[in-house]
């Protein structure tokens, strides 16, 4: 089963265009998926204090964050789709790694740091910006491959090596043209990161 985390507000943007091509093409090669929509389920990506004093113990009092969990552990796959503000990820999906991904579920530090999520065999992240991937990765601290990809989806068991990173640099400023032959192509940029 395919998980699609999807962290984006706007029905009329590329990231909600880049959901609906995938969905698509998943849906017409009878491929299993199920999106985690965090805009639209009306995640909160800020800790509260109660779900504070659990943090520690892998617990939460939040349901959405037992929902989220279930549908991960139905995955051997996980896509990402979602913006870069500011050369970071959004709120929303920062609040999703912080929240859901609790110790026991993803991860044990003792005796020594462990990644549980070993059971994910790929994963997809895609992402779009004003600035291009070359940009990020040599100017702007490379927030996505070295440590979204190889340090923090790494701690969680996904392997780098076994993860897609497909970009959409000057979102903002290209054509239509553009956007649409990046969405046209976008499956096969997908199959690319198979194995």
């Amino acid at each position: 089963m395919k998980t699609i985390v999807y962290a984006h507000p706007y029905e009329g943007s590329l990231n909600h265009g880049i959901l609906e091509r995938l969905t698509t093409y998943f849906a017409q090669n009878n491929q299993p998926y199920q999106v985690i929509d965090l805009y639209q389920d009306g995640f909160d990506p800020r800790f509260s204090k109660e779900e504070l004093r659990l943090f520690s113990k892998g617990e939460s009092p939040y349901q959405l964050v037992h929902h989220y969990q279930e549908m991960i552990q139905q995955s051997d796959e996980l896509l990402f789709i979602t913006p870069i503000w500011w050369y970071q990820l959004p709120a929303e999906l920062k609040g999703f790694l912080d929240k859901v991904m609790l110790t026991n579920f993803a991860y044990r530090e003792s005796p020594e740091w462990q990644g549980l999520l070993t059971y994910i065999h790929k994963t997809t992240v895609i992402t779009t910006s004003t600035v291009t991937k070359d940009y990020l990765q040599t100017a702007a601290g490379d927030p996505i491959q070295k440590n979204f990809i190889n340090r923090v989806l790494a701690d969680l068991g996904l392997s780098p090596k076994h993860t897609n990173w497909i970009h959409l640099g000057g979102a903002n400023t290209t054509t239509d043209s553009v956007r649409q032959a990046f969405l046209a192509d976008l499956p096969e940029l997908y199959l690319e990161g198979q194995d």
